[in-house]
């Protein structure tokens, strides 16, 4: 099984996720936790680290970013996989996000079928 907190100021982000992962979330193989800001985020993070085995997290946020919010992970937890996600293809927020130890950078829209090799990868609790 693979919790997978996902961060995103949309709140149709949250039920897009659901809806595309409603097979493995039913079959038990992944718990999704959906947090609408940083701060959010955070209290989800801290309540659940030692079971979180992936964390995705759009950059663009209200309040705290994307890349505090990796900053503040890296700070607890510096193995939990962190994707940034953003709607701009921005050479800057990709540089900075991998300097703060970023796991790695994905592009919105989300390709679900990147997502799910993520999924598969990250999936047996790796960075344990």
């Amino acid at each position: 099984m693979l919790e997978m907190l996902v961060v995103d100021d949309e709140e149709t982000v949250g039920r897009i996720f659901a809806q595309r992962l409603r097979k493995e979330i039913r079959e038990g193989a992944i718990v999704l936790h959906f947090a609408r800001n940083g701060y959010e985020a955070l209290e989800v993070f801290e309540r659940r680290l030692s079971a979180l085995g992936l964390v995705l997290s759009d950059i663009n946020m209200p309040g705290m970013s994307g890349l505090e919010l990796l900053g503040r992970i890296r700070r607890q937890a510096p193995t939990v996989p962190v994707f940034m996600i953003s709607a701009y293809e921005d050479d800057k927020s990709r540089h900075q996000a991998l300097e703060l130890g970023a796991t790695g950078y994905l592009a919105k829209p989300m390709e679900f079928t990147e997502l799910k090799r993520l999924l598969v990868q990250f999936g047996s609790g790796a960075h344990s």
